[in-house]
């Protein structure tokens, strides 16, 4: 059985604070690179927050599709010897998507066009990357049940279970 502790390091949990820190930084981005949009994934392909145009009609299947495709790519890197490859770029007729592993624990995926160009990307999403996984450390580091960390009411249990009583 995994233990929490193994559980919380295994996975992030964002609070409303952590998603407003971590859309700054994603607008700031979108603002200087020229990009249509910008989302921090988590690697198991979780949507964690999304900046700027809407760029499918589901950005959750974006991201899963996101994350798989960084994955294959990662075991294409073992097989060559590689520990891992830090970025994927898809280039289409009209978009491009440009994927960046930040502190190994989340995907910082771009989508553009022609209003911009791989290389204004791949320059600031290096220094946005960098931005984001100082955050993503410092949410690591948080101790569980710390400041700022939600908690249950003492009855929560006692009052949960006459809630469902009163359903049935």
């Amino acid at each position: 059985m995994v233990s929490d502790e193994q559980l919380r390091a295994d996975r992030l949990v964002f609070y409303a604070e952590d998603v407003d820190r971590i859309d700054h930084e994603l607008d700031g981005f979108l603002e200087t690179s020229g990009a249509r949009c910008a989302m921090l994934i988590d690697e198991s392909g979780h949507l964690v927050t999304r900046r700027g145009e809407a760029v499918a009609s589901s950005a959750e299947a974006v991201a899963a599709l996101a994350a798989a495709s960084f994955a294959a790519t990662r075991e294409m890197a073992r097989l060559i010897g590689e520990e891992t490859f830090s970025s994927l770029f898809h280039q289409g007729e009209r978009e491009s998507v440009q994927i960046v592993q930040v502190g190994g624990r989340a995907l910082f995926t771009i989508v553009f066009d022609e209003r911009s160009n791989l290389g204004l990307v791949r320059y600031y999403a290096r220094e946005r990357g960098r931005r984001l996984e100082g955050l993503l450390h410092e949410m690591a580091a948080r101790p569980a049940g710390g400041e700022g960390a939600p908690s249950l009411a003492e009855d929560y249990s006692s009052s949960a279970v006459k809630a469902l009583d009163e359903l049935f």
